[in-house]
Parts: structure tokens; C-alpha cells; sequence
């Protein structure tokens, strides 16, 4: 039994549904300039555009995202998250694509793209006070061009949409990318938002991290066909990028980025990777996958391919890799430290930048809580709501 058929059986038996054949040729047709092995692939439609120093600062960020998200599910762990959704296996595709937009381009993420975040200057504890509940939002979309978090699923590519048939009309000479998992395929918004960009030309980039489950639903129940080739039904290209392949990633996004730009409309790409972890810290993926599906997966990570390259081809050395691995273990003593030191907001809190003005519904809305705070009262006297 191959993985992709068990992995279909395993679904079959969780919904009783009969299992759907296997997808066709379903890892290998992709775009890879860089193999597991660290081996250098040329691609004559992806030429690469990058020194040996930006090839190594790739790689540090890639390590440094794994850290944070390592320190992340810990503090889960240990009471100090109330949850937390691991971008562990996909740091290439995020960091690829983020690096590959130019510092004017929106972003309108998942809840997962940790990596894409770290690249548009967001400080890692921001995402930790949204999983910790101490934020309702964190961050200016504008000053960072990154979108806050979206937890509806799929909802944000429609958002994304708007945005890039707006700045479509003003002439702007920027592009949007929407990111979502292959799950989201199968949800009517993403769908729907398809069917805008392609019929008014908008200037988006839609990118598709299709990590084989939705959850414990497998691929073979969002699509009959791969993900990619869904964008042929609604008028504009797609194409599927070996997503654990960092220097691919950024190429094909850069490519696509620069073609919404010119006005040549959307893009969808798949990056064809794997959810090493959980979906989220309270998900349990030993339920309903194999362990010689992760076994295969670990051999295709997409960190080691790049010391791979960079040991094989003598751009970086020993001092350069402990200087990350320092670097990185800085990053995660200081990102534990601000989760655990967080203070909690004022209960009023909730109120605020609910609206760019109060409005008297809100204001009686507080008034309202806020007396019902005051009726409290504790040992040392009246608990204060303000």
C-alpha cells in the first residue's frame, strides 16, 4: 500500500466515505531549483537572481522561524498560549514567497504565516499577544503591508481581492498576495474570489500551501485534480512549486508578482509541501496519518536542503552556522521571556479601537460592562475595571 492510498483508506475510515482514486502524478510535477540533496537545479523560465548572501540570510530566517515556532508550541505546552498553529515543514514556502514581494505589496495572510510576518518586520511577540489573548490585533496592516490574521477560513482571499481591484483603480504600482492552505480550496469564499480576479484582471497573486491535510481531512477530499490546475477552470495560469524548496519559491512568486504588476492579472500557485506537525497545538495528526508518511516528509526538509547547498558549494562554514544557531537560541530565550512577562489588559479594554469613534451603543455598552465590574468586590476592597 502506498502512502498517498493509505493516507486515503485512514480518511475513508474516519467518514465512511469510499476512498478517491490517487491524484495524478501528485509530486512530480513542480518547479525546483534545489533538491533535497542540496544539489542546484537551473530552470529556464525561473532564472535565480541571488548572491551567495542572500541564499545564506534565506537560510538564517528559515532557522530563526523554526526556533520562534519551536519556543511557540513549548509555552502552549506549558499554559502560557491558549493555542498555537506550527508552521513546522512550510518555513520554505513562506519565507521563499515573502522574500520574493516587493516592500510595497499587501499581504493578506492565514493564521499560520508566521515566516511571511518575520519577513515584513512584525516582531514575533505581536503574534504570540493574539495567541495568548492579550491583543486584538497587533499590528498596522499599512505600515507593514501584512494584513492581520484571518481565522475564518478562506475569508481573507476575497478581502485580498477587494484590496487589488483598488489599488487597480488607483494606478497603483503594487500587487497583492493572499495566502491559504489546500483546505480552503473547497470553501466557496476562495472560489468566489477566483471568479473577481480573473474577471476583472485584478493584480493578486492568490498562494496556495497545500500541506496534504485540512485538519485530519486528506488532500483526495478537497480535489480530484492538483490544486494548480483548478485556476485553468477560472481563465488565468497556475503552477505548482516543490514548496519546501526555498529558491524556488521565491522565484515563482517573484515571477508572478511582477506579472500582476504589469497588469497581466492573477496567479494561483501551489507550493506543494507537508505539515510536519499538528494542524494546531490542540490536534492529535497520529489519529489519522502514517508515521512512514512523516518519515518520508522529514527527508524532504526544507532547511537542510539549503546547508545542504550552501556546505556543498562552500558559501558558508562552520562559523556561519553556529553563528545562526546562536542567533537563534537569542531569538527564543527573548520571545519566551516577552510571552511569560506579557501583562494583561484592563477588562475595558475590549472597547477600545472597536471603532475609529465610540458610537453610543458602544458607549453603553461599556458603561454597562463597566459597572457590572464594579459590582465585585475582593478581600483587599472594590476591583478596579478601569
Amino acid at each position: 500500500m502506498t502512502v498517498e492510498s493509505g493516507a486515503a483508506t485512514t480518511a475513508a475510515h474516519i467518514t465512511g466515505a469510499q476512498p478517491a482514486p490517487e491524484m495524478p502524478d501528485q509530486a512530480g510535477e513542480f518547479i525546483q531549483l534545489l533538491t533535497p540533496e542540496g544539489e542546484r537545479i537551473d530552470h529556464p523560465d525561473y532564472p535565480l537572481d541571488l548572491s551567495a548572501a542572500d541564499i545564506r540570510a534565506m537560510y538564517r530566517d528559515l532557522v530563526l522561524v523554526r526556533r520562534i515556532d519551536t519556543e511557540a508550541i513549548s509555552l502552549q505546552r506549558q499554559g502560557e498560549l491558549g493555542i498555537w498553529a506550527s508552521l513546522l515543514g512550510q518555513e520554505a514556502a513562506q519565507i521563499g514567497s515573502a522574500r520574493g514581494l516587493e516592500p510595497t505589496d499587501m499581504v493578506f495572510p492565514t493564521y499560520r504565516e508566521h515566516g511571511v510576518a518575520w519577513c515584513r518586520g512584525i516582531d514575533p511577540v505581536r503574534l504570540l499577544e493574539l495567541y495568548r489573548g492579550v491583543s486584538h490585533g497587533g499590528w498596522d496592516p499599512e505600515e507593514h503591508k501584512f494584513h492581520l490574521y484571518t481565522i475564518v477560513i478562506g475569508s481573507q482571499t476575497l478581502h485580498a481581492t477587494g484590496y487589488a481591484m483598488g489599488i487597480q483603480r488607483d494606478g497603483a504600482d503594487e500587487a497583492v498576495i493572499a495566502y491559504f492552505g489546500d483546505g480552503a480550496t473547497s470553501q466557496g469564499d476562495v472560489n468566489e474570489a477566483f471568479v473577481f480576479a480573473s474577471v476583472f484582471n485584478a493584480p493578486i497573486v492568490f498562494f496556495c500551501q497545500n500541506n496534504q491535510w485540512a485538519i485530519s481531512a486528506p488532500l483526495e477530499r478537497q480535489s480530484r485534480v492538483p490544486l494548480y490546475q483548478r485556476a485553468r477552470g477560472f481563465g488565468f495560469p497556475g503552477v505548482r512549486v516543490d514548496g519546501n524548496d526555498v529558491l524556488a519559491c521565491y522565484a515563482v512568486t517573484k515571477k508572478a508578482m511582477q506579472a500582476a504588476r504589469e497588469g497581466q492579472g492573477p496567479t494561483l500557485i501551489e507550493a506543494y509541501t507537508y505539515r510536519m506537525g499538528a494542524h494546531t497545538t490542540t490536534d492529535d495528526p497520529t489519529r489519522y496519518r502514517l508515521a512512514s508518511e512523516l518519515e518520508m516528509w522529514k527527508l524532504r526538509d526544507p532547511i537542510e536542503r539549503v546547508r545542504a547547498y550552501l556546505v556543498r558549494t562552500g558559501l558558508a562554514g562552520p562559523d556561519f552556522f553556529a553563528e545562526v544557531d546562536a542567533e537563534a537560541k537569542q531569538v527564543g530565550a527573548r520571545v519566551r521571556e516577552a510571552c511569560r512577562t506579557m501583562p494583561d489588559p484592563p477588562p475595558l479594554a475590549i472597547f477600545d479601537d472597536v471603532y475609529t469613534e465610540p458610537t453610543s451603543i458602544l458607549r453603553a455598552e461599556r458603561e454597562q460592562y463597566a459597572a457590572y465590574l464594579d459590582s465585585f468586590a475582593s478581600e483587599e476592597g472594590e476591583v478596579s475595571s478601569r
